[in-house]
C-alpha cells in the first residue's frame, strides 16, 4: 500500500468537554498520517463548550451540531458525514499519540483485521496506570470488550455492514456491543503493543455511568446476541464460573484480612493488661 493513499476520517463526538476538546483535536491534527479529515459532532453541549468549538472550527474539516442524543447517535452522524475509507473514533476527553494512525493502517492492510487499538495509558489529575487490551476474535469479545475502549480504527465499509452503533444504548457499553457485530462474520481485533492512546478517567464519564448500570447493560447485550452466546455456550459458562470463583476467593481473602484487623483491635487492651500485670509481678 502506498503511504497515505486512503483517507482516514477522525470522528470526535463532544458533549460538554470544553476543557479537553482542544487536546483531542490537536492529537488528531498531529497524526503523522497526513491524508485525514477531522469531524467534530457537538452533541448538544453547553454554551462554554460551543464557544470553544467555534474557536477551534477553523482547525477541523467539519463541525456538526445537534441536540443531545447520546454518544452512539453522535458517532453515527459523524461517520455518515465522513468521506474516509477508514474511521478513527476519538472521545473528546482523550487523545492519541501522533503515530497511531500511521501504525494502525499497516495492520489494516490485512483484510482479517477488522479493528485496531493499542496499549492504553489511563490517567487523571492524580495518577497514571497502564492497561493492556487483549484483542482477539468474536469468541473473545463475547466475554468482554477486548479492545478496552471506544477509540479504535476500522474500515467504513465494515461499519456499514455491521449496522452502526446502537442508538438505544445511551448508558454505555455501546462500543463493545458494536465490536461484537463488527466481528460477527469473522476477523480479529489487533492491539498495537505500544502506548499510543491516552484515556482520561472522569468522575462522571460514560464509563463511570456504565459501571453503575453494569448488570442491566450486560443483560441487554447477552439478550441481543443470545444466538451467539448459545453457540459459544461452554466457553461463556466456563468464563462466568471462573470469574465467580475468583471473586469468591478475593472476598474470602478480604474477610480474613478484616477479621485479622478486628482481632488485633479487640486483643490489644488485653495484651496491654497482661504486659502490665507481668511487669508488676517482676517488681
Amino acid at each position: 500500500m502506498k503511504k497515505n493513499v486512503f483517507l482516514i476520517s477522525i470522528i470526535i463526538p463532544c458533549y460538554n468537554d470544553w476543557q479537553y476538546i482542544e487536546k483531542a483535536i490537536n492529537s488528531a491534527i498531529s497524526q503523522t498520517y497526513s491524508n485525514k479529515e477531522i469531524i467534530v459532532v457537538d452533541d448538544g453541549s453547553n454554551l462554554k463548550t460551543k464557544s470553544i468549538l467555534k474557536e477551534l472550527e477553523p482547525k477541523i474539516t467539519k463541525l456538526i451540531t445537534q441536540v443531545n442524543q447520546g454518544q452512539s447517535k453522535a458517532r453515527n452522524v459523524g461517520i455518515e458525514a465522513s468521506s474516509g475509507n477508514y474511521i478513527l473514533v476519538l472521545d473528546s476527553d482523550d487523545y492519541f499519540e501522533p503515530s497511531f494512525c500511521e501504525k494502525a493502517m499497516v495492520f489494516l492492510e490485512n483484510p482479517e483485521v477488522k479493528l485496531v487499538t493499542s496499549f492504553v495509558r489511563i490517567f487523571n489529575n492524580f495518577y497514571c496506570s497502564d492497561f493492556y487490551p487483549n484483542g482477539g476474535n468474536l469468541k473473545d469479545f463475547l466475554i468482554c470488550n477486548q479492545a478496552g475502549t471506544g477509540s479504535v480504527m476500522y474500515r467504513k465499509q465494515d461499519f456499514i455492514i455491521a449496522g452502526k452503533y446502537d442508538e438505544t444504548m445511551k448508558s454505555g457499553f455501546e462500543d463493545w456491543e458494536f465490536y461484537i457485530r463488527l466481528l460477527k462474520k469473522g476477523g480479529t481485533a489487533y492491539v498495537i503493543p505500544e502506548f499510543l492512546f491516552n484515556y482520561r478517567i472522569k468522575e462522571n464519564s460514560t464509563t463511570t455511568r456504565a459501571n453503575k448500570e453494569k448488570y442491566k447493560l450486560l443483560y441487554f447485550i447477552y439478550k441481543k446476541h443470545k444466538n451467539l452466546y448459545v453457540f459459544y455456550f461452554e466457553d461463556f459458562v466456563h468464563h462466568l464460573l471462573n470469574r465467580i470463583e475468583e471473586e469468591e476467593k478475593a472476598k474470602f481473602k478480604n474477610i480474613q484480612r478484616v477479621e485479622y484487623r478486628i482481632g488485633l483491635t479487640i486483643l490489644k487492651p488485653f495484651r496491654w493488661i497482661k504486659r502490665t500485670f507481668n511487669m508488676k509481678k517482676l517488681l
